[in-house]
């Protein structure tokens, strides 16, 4: 798979993707051609969607990994092999619905309690009053707060 993996990888560098995004892709296409021991640009779409399936069923994938892994695959027969279509019949992997865990007030008063400065007691309480990320509880000013209403 040198030449392919070399073309393929060149294709992503021109499209500015990163450097995870890029190693995941190749390893996907990689994946593939070890598993039928033969050049990925020669297998069928029929072979390709076993792989696929093969991915979920036999190696208990999740669906955020068997996503990567279709995209990976797409990319390279769109645009390396420039055989588009490959990989359309293969649905897209449902991502489980998770409900976020909603802490007591008690637990909650623990938390904010065990901070160890005045700092860390705001950010903890802004970022939880506010339903603020981290990175945008970091990223406050001062004229971001309206102090005149608390």
């Amino acid at each position: 798979m040198g030449k392919l993996r070399d073309q393929m990888e060149q294709d992503m560098r021109v499209r500015d993707f990163s450097v995870r995004t890029i190693e995941a892709y190749v390893a996907a296409v990689r994946g593939l051609a070890k598993y039928y021991r033969k050049a990925p640009d020669t297998l069928s779409d029929e072979e390709i969607h076993r792989y696929l399936l093969y991915s979920s069923e036999a190696r208990k994938l999740s669906a955020s990994s068997r996503q990567q892994i279709r995209c990976g695959l797409r990319f390279f027969y769109d645009v390396t092999v420039r055989r588009p279509h490959a990989c359309l019949a293969v649905p897209v992997a449902r991502q489980p619905q998770k409900l976020p865990k909603i802490l007591s007030r008690e637990e909650v008063s623990s938390v904010i309690e065990a901070t160890r400065t005045a700092r860390e007691r705001l950010m903890l309480m802004l970022a939880y009053g506010g339903g603020l990320r981290v990175s945008e509880v970091t990223h406050l000013r001062w004229s971001d707060l309206d102090r005149d209403r608390g």
